[in-house]
């Protein structure tokens, strides 16, 4: 960047603000630029061909000319390996301790000079120069990792390395955190660096907002999750297989890691996709399960810009027999954007608004950005100033990467410091501003103390924005300066490795905060930011999602996409983030929210009204149905809530889930199961009023018109602006909510010799109690639906009221 550049952004900028933010990027590429410098003369190197091996409990280490490898099969049969002494610990992904190694496995010499570790679940080869082969009990290669090769700079520093890897030809590749692209990732770069796009995106946007180096790869070998436990910035190119490419011979897809610097370090499940994304939340802890109020309708938007506002529009609801659970005020309430105040004019009683909408069912939810304005006299920033303790700085890149000494920053406070001890300034909504460094225990006791403020101004939960984090730059990376200095947990280091942790570090600030602040109460915490593990502390949601049928499309992969990730609560902004939506888009954008997590309408200040009322009487009464739908459907959301919990199951899963050989489901983008139960094709593209669906195995059912439809296959389906398609497996049992708001059991007729059943969990409540999993079966007996509930003691009738529905006709058959 030179002088004209300089001038030529602030033009661009305009204001004084953007004056601040050009001189901020400034100085944060002036900061950079002495840190860090450049990287100079570097030396490459491969392990070299194998020495020697030695067993360990679940594996062993074994060594090459140039490196050393360190294998483990675990209980459970997660794979870990790690080169140069990478150990699993420390990790920011991980929930805990790693499971313990699996006594049975052993190292053994494998062929041609190689070792491998065998075990019950699967089998790991290590070639005698260094590649990988993950294998399945039966010998088939799920995943070939070949050599890996770093760059390490003569002059000292982290070494940049990057891994390459064969799949299956046959494979398909999801995942990466969350992809507007997705769900299923075609050839292309993938940027691991959490990224504030700077305005609406699409699905030709990349980075995003969460980005994880999880893998999930679906091939007719089997499912494996690859997950390369390293924060910092790289780029994944993936390239899909083709089978008889060549002469006849398969091309193998191709899967390319480039990191920046870090350990190299890769954890394996593999299994089915049930078992693979158990194995996985394991591994990065269980998904804390949302108040099942958060599971109903809520609404969003920035600019309610008063109290009466608010009323107003939570009035419209009910008088429109609308049902709505929450309310979620942006920043507008802030008193000068400021965090952790409130504008006493536009909003003079927030704790008497927060009473009454809850007296009426709506609670409301706060926004929570990082970005504190560095003012003497802002309480916020004085307390943070005052915070003591080590406040970390260690060599440039040494965070907690093993083997790097710990360290801590020269002075004390709670901020983000620069390598001379400097706080470092960044220009957000409140203007120039500091960063909290969560990546410190103490800082992040010191924030979650803040929370307290909120809870006090009646708010049920909140949501983190902003927390990549950005500071706003007309040039260049919006975020701070990679040479910035973190504690990482006292191991010390930069930007350029806590940068991808610091939202998933902020949701463990607030997640616990408010934890200890009401011990008795699960926290309702989503964030815009994270990385691996996140789901520990709450959910996700789309960030600044454009207005269009292509940001409709995004909604739907970017759900799916973290969904097998391991974050099963998410969901977009509903009628998309910066613009104004058509009714014929709005409508359909809020019957595919009905069916996702996260159920939340929300804009910016200059993008119109979210209202359902705001588009015509035909949109508000099909967004009534909508409404209805979900409601009817919340027992649902309930279970399938303490079911990702307990399993790590999505609610919101892709086609192939149950069918991960069937290749037709594997390609199928446009339509999900929400749980094993429903089938939900939304409709993502103007003027339609009919679409294909595809229909897995077995026999389904149109929720509307009972019809019934015989799977594999493809069916063309009415999708009429009432409704969109909803189909229910036979044999289902689905827990829904009856008349008078009591629990009830829909019961979709099984086929004739083909038992089906469901799982149902009760309302926990909002505190920590453990429901009951109750487990019920349907069967066809001399023409009669039998449902029954199988307890320990056996078989027994249902204490809920029971309700059949498609017992009538013969299916259709779908066509292939």
């Amino acid at each position: 960047m030179d002088g004209r550049e300089l001038v030529r952004s602030i033009k661009v900028a305009g204001s004084a603000q953007g004056f601040r933010a050009a001189r901020s990027a400034w100085r944060r590429w002036r900061t950079d630029a002495r840190e860090l410098g450049p990287r100079g003369a570097e030396r490459a190197r491969v392990p070299g061909p194998v020495s020697d091996a030695e067993p360990l409990p679940g594996g062993g280490t074994v060594r090459f000319a140039r490196a050393e490898l360190h294998v483990c099969v675990t209980v459970g049969g997660a794979v870990f390996w790690g080169w140069d002494g990478a150990e699993p610990l420390p990790s920011y992904a991980l929930a805990g301790p790693p499971p313990e190694p699996d006594p049975r496995a052993g190292l053994e010499p494998d062929t041609d000079g190689g070792w491998r570790v065998v075990s019950e679940r699967v089998t790991v080869a290590v070639s005698r120069h260094g590649g990988v082969e993950v294998r399945t009990p039966g010998g088939v290669v799920l995943r070939r990792e070949l050599p890996p090769r770093w760059w390490e700079p003569v002059a000292g520093g982290p070494a940049r390395w990057v891994q390459r890897t064969e799949v299956p030809a046959d494979a398909r590749f999801f995942g990466l955190g969350g992809r507007a692209s997705g769900p299923r990732l075609r050839d292309g770069v993938y940027r691991l660096w959490n990224t504030d796009p700077g305005g609406g995106f699409g699905p030709g946007d990349d980075p995003l907002y969460v980005t994880m180096p999880v893998q999930l790869v679906v091939a007719d070998a089997g499912t494996h999750l690859a997950f390369h436990d390293n924060s910092w910035d790289g780029r994944v190119i993936l390239r899909e297989g083709e089978e008889g490419a060549g002469s006849g011979h398969d091309r193998p897809g191709t899967s390319e890691l480039r990191m920046d610097g870090g350990p190299l370090r890769c954890w394996v499940v593999i299994g089915t996709p049930a078992r693979v994304l158990h194995g996985w939340t394991a591994l990065t802890g269980a998904p804390t399960p949302p108040p099942s109020w958060a599971l109903g309708p809520q609404h969003a938007r920035w600019g309610f810009g008063s109290e009466r506002e608010v009323r107003r529009i939570v009035a419209g609801y009910r008088e429109r027999r609308l049902p709505l659970s929450a309310v979620h005020l942006d920043i507008d309430h802030y008193d000068a954007h400021q965090v952790f105040t409130v504008d006493r004019e536009r909003f003079p009683d927030l704790p008497g608004l927060a009473e009454d909408l809850r007296a009426d069912g709506v609670r409301l939810v706060s926004i929570v950005d990082p970005a504190v304005k560095a003012e003497r006299g802002n309480a916020v920033y004085e307390s943070g100033a005052a915070v003591g303790g080590p406040a970390g700085s260690g060599p440039a890149g040494s965070g907690p990467a093993v083997g790097s000494p710990a360290s801590s920053r020269s002075g004390a406070g709670a901020f983000v410091r620069d390598a001379r001890g400097r706080e470092v300034r960044g220009v957000v909504w409140p203007g120039e501003c500091v960063f909290p460094d969560f990546t410190d225990p103490a800082v992040r006791a010191w924030w979650g103390g803040l929370y307290e403020e909120r809870l006090a101004q009646g708010f049920a939960g909140v949501w983190h924005d902003m927390n990549e984090p950005v500071s706003f730059a007309p040039f260049g990376d919006t975020t701070l300066p990679r040479s910035a200095r973190h504690h990482l947990e006292g191991a010390g280091g930069d930007h350029r490795e806590a940068h991808n942790v610091y939202g998933l570090a902020m949701a463990r600030a607030g997640f616990e905060g408010l934890r200890k602040l009401r011990p008795d109460e699960r926290p309702f915490l989503f964030s815009r930011s994270g990385w691996a593990g996140m789901q520990r502390y709450g959910g996700t949601w789309s960030g600044d999602v454009s207005t269009g049928w292509p940001g409709l499309r995004a909604s739907l992969s970017l759900v799916l996409g973290l969904g097998l990730c391991g974050v099963p609560y998410s969901g977009p902004d509903v009628g998309g983030f910066d613009g104004s939506p058509s009714p014929e888009l709005y409508l359909r954008w809020f019957q595919l929210g009905a069916y996702l997590p996260l159920f939340r309408t929300h804009a910016a200040i200059d993008a119109g009204r979210r209202e359902p009322w705001e588009f015509g009487v035909e949109v508000l009464e099909h967004a009534r149905t909508a409404l209805d739908a979900r409601e009817r459907l919340r027992p649902y959301f309930v279970t399938l809530a303490q079911l990702a919990r307990l399993t790590g199951a999505p609610y919101a899963r892709p086609l192939w889930w149950g069918a991960p050989e069937d290749r037709d489901l594997r390609d199928c983008e446009d339509t999900f199961l929400l749980g094993d139960a429903l089938l939900v094709a939304p409709v993502l593209e103007p003027g339609a009023d009919r679409r294909a669906v595809r229909l897995p195995r077995g026999r389904w059912y149109d929720t509307v018109t009972e019809r019934a439809y015989e799977g594999p296959g493809q069916v063309l389906l009415d999708a009429p602006s009432a409704r969109i398609p909803v189909l229910a497996r036979a044999g289902a049992v689905i827990p829904v909510r009856g008349e008078g708001g009591r629990l009830e059991l829909e019961v979709w007729a099984p086929a004739a010799g083909v038992p089906g059943g469901g799982l149902v969990v009760g309302d926990p409540g909002d505190g920590w109690e453990q429901a009951e999993v109750e487990r019920y079966t349907s069967r066809l007996v001399e023409g009669e639906v039998l449902v029954e509930r199988i307890t320990d003691q056996g078989a027994a009738r249902p204490e809920w009221t029971v309700r059949v529905r498609g017992a009538g006709g013969e299916p259709e058959g779908a066509s292939r």
